[in-house]
């Protein structure tokens, strides 16, 4: 299997695979009802929308977009439309859940459901994102997984493992045979001080003990040594990962978040993005999110699926 180095190319890719099929929890928002109308296009989903039926007619119309090009499951009420999604996609019927109009709360109680949500017992839920910078598209010729950056305020060292362990599983997913991941804290240097350090080298340590198949991990690693070899060869650092990482864990939320959207903000990055460690793919994504990243978290919705 041949990596995913951009979100064209993973378009492209699915175009060559079966459709997966995708319900969409209040789907009567036009940014979500034009990115499912461009998947459905590209021919990598078939999408429901649970929704108002009406304003999902009248929106179609607006936009100049064939209605019959989706399947309609009529619940104006957004919280009632969330559960008829989550019961299609746990009863076999959907492949992949997405947000569309419903309040980002509702939508994470029902994944969340111990009766009948999506998330398995022991498992973390988690948001893992697919950056598409282009600094380091022209420098490495590749894309960067990180987390968690929406979900997990301040991840436990057993929570870290499991992020890392669904970045990992991400990464792999995309065709990239042993990535490299990051454990990013603001210095190498391991100090009682800063938890992330003493957390960082644990893991790493957990990693040379062979307990992480199929990836290359290290850490505490500052963001610079991790994305750049020149930043290793000036700071005298030997890492298997240094310079070259293709998955970030942050430390907290707040780190996670902040690189987010200055990638976004101040970088020209494309993002997608969606939750794991649920039985399938979760697409969250916020109202202000653009009808692109919208449409690219569908496919990395599509191409996780397993």
């Amino acid at each position: 299997m041949n990596p995913v180095r951009s979100l064209d190319q993973l378009v492209a890719d699915l175009r060559d695979r079966p459709s997966r099929r995708v319900a969409v929890a209040a789907g009567h928002d036009p940014n979500t009802i034009g990115a499912a109308a461009h998947a459905a296009a590209e021919g990598i989903a078939e999408v429901t929308l649970v929704g108002d039926a009406s304003r999902i007619a009248g929106l179609c119309a607006e936009m100049g977009l064939d209605a019959d090009g989706f399947t309609v499951v009529e619940e104006s009420d957004a919280v009632a439309a969330g559960r008829i999604a989550v019961d299609l996609v746990r009863s076999g019927r959907a492949d992949v859940l997405m947000k569309g109009l419903i309040p980002t709360s509702d939508y994470m109680k029902q994944i969340l459901d111990k009766e009948h949500g999506l998330l398995p017992a022991g498992h973390v839920l988690t948001h893992v994102t697919v950056v598409e910078l282009p600094a380091y598209v022209a420098s490495h010729g590749k894309l960067l997984f990180v987390a968690d950056v929406a979900i997990i305020p301040a991840p436990d060292l057993p929570t870290k493992v499991q992020i890392l362990e669904y970045c990992i599983a991400a990464a792999r997913s995309f065709g990239i045979e042993q990535p490299r991941a990051a454990l990013i804290a603001a210095t190498e240097k391991v100090t009682p001080r800063m938890k992330a350090t003493v957390h960082a080298a644990e893991i790493a340590e957990m990693a040379r003990n062979g307990e992480f198949s199929g990836a290359i991990v290290d850490g505490p690693l500052a963001l610079d040594v991790a994305l750049s070899p020149e930043a290793c060869r000036i700071k005298g650092l030997k890492s298997p990962v240094g310079g070259n990482a293709d998955i970030l864990v942050f430390p907290n939320i707040e780190s996670g978040n902040i690189f987010y959207k200055s990638s976004t903000l101040l970088s020209g990055a494309r993002l997608a993005a969606a939750v794991v460690g649920t039985t399938a793919p979760c697409v969250l994504t916020s109202r202000a999110d653009s009808e692109e990243s919208k449409f690219l978290s569908i496919a990395m919705g599509c191409r996780l699926v397993g």
